[in-house]
C-alpha cells in the first residue's frame, strides 16, 4: 500500500483492492473499467490464480479485455497479486 500498511489478506481481496485503485485512476482520467482493453495479471504463486481471476472477472464482466497471466516473484512479498491495465480513453 502507498502508506506502507499491510495489504489485504488473500489473493481475492488484494486483486479487488488493486482493481479499486485502477478504477479510481481511470475515473480521474475520464474513463472507466469499461474502457480497459488489455490486462496483465501477475501472481506470486499459481495457487492464487483462481482467486485473482474471480475478482478480475467480476470487475471486467462487461468489458472482457484481453488478459495475460504471469507467475512472477513480486517486489513486496506481502503482495500475492499485481495487475497492469491498458485502456482506450473516450
Amino acid at each position: 500500500m502507498a502508506d506502507g500498511a499491510d495489504p489485504p489478506a488473500g489473493a481475492y481481496a488484494q486483486m479487488t483492492r488493486c482493481l479499486e485503485i485502477v478504477e479510481n485512476a481511470l475515473v480521474e482520467a475520464g474513463a472507466s473499467l469499461a474502457h480497459v482493453v488489455r490486462t496483465r495479471v501477475f501472481v506470486a504463486d499459481p495457487a492464487h490464480v483462481a482467486d485473482a481471476m474471480r475478482a478480475h472477472g467480476e470487475a471486467f464482466a462487461e468489458a472482457r479485455p484481453a488478459c495475460t497471466g504471469i507467475v512472477a516473484r513480486l517486489f513486496d512479498e506481502r503482495w500475492l497479486v499485481e495487475i497492469e491495465v491498458d485502456a482506450v480513453l473516450p
